[in-house]
């Protein structure tokens, strides 16, 4: 069984053909997905709330991503601790630092970062990490472990997740309590400075993801993503291991549950025999 550890299965991309995806993802031996809240303004969390609580193959994060920083207030923090009193809502994020696109002012990044690490820390949630920098610099993920030092107060774990960067950095945050997830990304074929990467890191502490809609793998670039297709993500990443396929599926599935606190098992039944669609809350 497979855990597709981070998408945005709640996305518009979905919306017309949302049952016949996850069902898919099942076939393909996706057992369960992290339906990721935040990347679509505050409000869109509910959504991935909602289909949490509606599909037993699917748990739920909520956060502010760094692309809407600039939109943190009291209330947004309200809304998230609410949130996170759902049984089937496991952590904060994604929330980070993206000085890439920069789309919210990088002080704003900063604070809204800090106050969700503050909160998860207080509520005892994992926390699902998003940086980015300008190519050649490294300024978001210095800052990021100053904060997570500075706010975390050795008390969090956190997942990077859709990792990029080089190997060095990822052995410091492993060693600060991080796990790291890898996506298509992995696949590509210019990509083998980063295959170098997850074949230099522990297999104890990678997960694997699709961050669908994006980043569609090798094989189907050019399309729309979606969390079936982590199973190449896998594939990749056994090989670079020399693990069998079903070892890395085992072991990655097993570092997911254990991260976000998930149940162990298929989780494949349907309340009703459907896919209900994710409202507002």
């Amino acid at each position: 069984m497979w855990i597709d550890s981070h998408c945005h299965i709640t996305a518009d991309a979905f919306a017309e053909d949302r049952s016949d995806v996850m069902a898919r993802a099942e076939e393909a031996g996706v057992g369960a997905m992290l339906a990721i809240g935040a990347g679509y303004g505050v409000e869109h969390n509910a959504k991935a709330v909602s289909l949490a609580a509606a599909d037993p193959r699917v748990f739920a994060t909520v956060g502010v991503h760094p692309h809407d920083a600039r939109d943190w207030s009291d209330d947004a923090a309200r809304r998230l601790r609410g949130w996170l009193r759902e049984p089937r809502v496991v952590a904060v994020g994604e929330c980070g630092l993206d000085y890439y696109y920069e789309n919210s002012p990088r002080e704003a990044q900063r604070e809204a970062l800090a106050r969700q690490l503050s909160l998860a820390r207080e509520l005892e949630r994992p926390v699902c990490i998003h940086v980015r920098d300008r190519d050649g610099e490294s300024d978001a993920y210095e800052e990021l472990l100053a904060l997570w030092e500075q706010e975390g107060r050795g008390r969090l774990e956190g997942v990077l997740h859709c990792y990029t960067h080089d190997l060095p950095f990822a052995r410091r945050a492993v060693e600060q309590g991080f796990r790291v997830s890898f996506s298509g990304i992995m696949t590509f074929k210019r990509a083998g400075d980063l295959r170098d990467v997850a074949a230099g890191l522990p297999l104890d502490r990678l997960l694997v993801e699709t961050d669908a809609p994006f980043l569609a793998p090798e094989g189907h670039r050019g399309k729309r993503n979606e969390p079936a297709f982590v199973v190449r993500v896998g594939e990749t990443l056994a090989a670079l291991h020399g693990k069998s396929v079903e070892e890395v599926a085992e072991i990655t599935s097993r570092n997911a549950r254990e991260f976000y606190a998930l149940p162990s098992g298929r989780m494949s039944e349907r309340a009703g025999g459907r896919v209900s669609e994710p409202e507002d809350a």
